[in-house]
């Protein structure tokens, strides 16, 4: 990316749409990744507003339907529409994906604790979820875009422990059944690894990779046209706690 085309969030969403069309995937730095949801709805926003955002990822639930037995995750989780750029919250629901597209937790209703309120009222969130909606028509052509879109919430803490790896992704290189994903660093605590990649349809042919590693670094991907996944993580210092927070944000046709 050009230092030109670094000076404008207006420009930084038609580079990273360029990236999506190109090659379906974007990642954006801390910095940019700013610029971005600022020129998007996210004006005005303190650095002490983003603490008491980040600050919600210390009270999540436990995700108890890890099949693999796992007690390393922990989330929230909730559901919008967004209808001509209006975005309202649903009333609490499962979330579900089918064995096609998640073959470990898939096939089930999966009931997490919901985000909290004030969180899922967030200047912060809201803005990402309008940003998340810009890109998902722009991918689409006028005729074929839906009234409503449905966007899921997840928020995630990958919790690492002395000896033991945990999985950011325990289904492995996936595919989520919606037509964008957008996923957000929060905080990393004390972790190394946790390699972002991104591979072709045939699984096989890796596309790119990178660290979401500074809060505010972002991916954007087409679920559509590409499968990612995220290395497993361990702590750099194994007394001490070590976890990893992102926000996933996903959308497809109501």
């Amino acid at each position: 990316m050009s230092d030109k085309s670094l000076r404008t969030g207006a420009s930084l969403a038609s580079y990273a749409l360029e990236k999506l069309r190109e090659q379906s995937f974007a990642f954006l730095p801390s910095k940019e990744a700013h610029l971005l949801y600022q020129n998007l709805g996210l004006q005005n926003f303190s650095l002490k507003d983003w603490e008491q955002f980040a600050e919600s990822w210390n009270d999540l639930g436990l995700d108890r339907y890890m099949a693999d037995g796992g007690r390393y995750r922990k989330r929230r989780h909730a559901t919008y529409s967004v209808t001509d750029g209006i975005i309202k919250r649903k009333k609490h629901q499962p979330h579900y994906q089918s064995r096609d597209y998640n073959l470990l937790n898939g096939g089930i209703e999966r009931w997490f604790s919901p985000i909290k309120e004030d969180i899922g009222q967030h200047p912060a969130l809201l803005s990402i979820i309008q940003t998340a909606t810009y890109f998902a028509e722009s991918l689409i052509s006028e005729i074929h875009k839906p009234k409503s879109w449905h966007s899921e919430i997840h928020q995630f803490r990958i919790e690492a422990a002395k000896g033991q790896q945990a999985k950011p992704t325990p289904e492995g290189m996936h595919r989520d059944g919606v037509d964008l994903v957008l996923v957000i660093m929060i905080h990393r605590e004390n972790i190394k690894e946790g390699i972002t990649t991104i591979h072709a349809l045939d699984r096989k042919t890796l596309l790119g990779s990178f660290t979401l590693a500074a809060p505010l670094d972002t991916a954007i991907v087409n679920d559509h046209k590409v499968y990612h996944g995220v290395t497993n993580v361990e702590p750099e210092d194994p007394d001490k706690p070590a976890y990893r927070d992102v926000l996933v944000v996903t959308l497809r046709h109501e």
